[in-house]
């Protein structure tokens, strides 16, 4: 066992980080290995791909006292596989669909979604966060 990998799981063990970051901090380090130049050698730290959109919403006290929670974990995997799905809608109900979202506040052209596009935005989701704190609610969405 690699050192890096043993400071992994000692980490998991004294509860530093989740089983899941444990995961993806290995698979990083499988990644790295398999590939030449690791961060070691290139000075730049890892950064593991993100697997999950998360969203956390605190609403506040509502009706009843009771604060309503909302804790989504929507899979990356189903964000790729939605855009395997929107080339096979066909042309005509495309534009009948792009139009619907334009008329709803959203400029998307579903021709132009294609999944070596969502690599890149993917890429750049790893760096996103956004944190709303309102006097009755918080809302959180980051990647993971």
């Amino acid at each position: 066992m690699n050192e890096r990998r043993k400071e992994v799981l000692e980490m998991l063990a004294a509860g530093k980080i989740t089983a899941d970051e444990a995961e993806r901090l290995i698979s990083a380090l499988e990644k790295g290995s398999s590939n030449p130049q690791t961060a070691e050698t290139s000075g730049a730290p890892l950064k593991a791909t993100p697997r999950y959109l998360r969203v956390l919403v605190d609403a506040g006290p509502g009706a009843g006292g009771k604060t309503p929670k909302v804790n989504v974990r929507v899979p990356m995997q189903l964000l790729r596989a939605g855009v395997k799905l929107a080339s096979l809608i066909p042309q005509q109900a495309q534009a009948h669909v792009n139009d619907a979202l334009r008329e709803k506040g959203f400029s998307v052209d579903l021709s132009q979604l294609k999944p070596e596009n969502l690599e890149e935005l993917i890429d750049g989701l790893s760096d996103m966060r956004i944190d709303v704190d309102d006097k009755d609610a918080k809302v959180a969405v980051f990647c993971e």
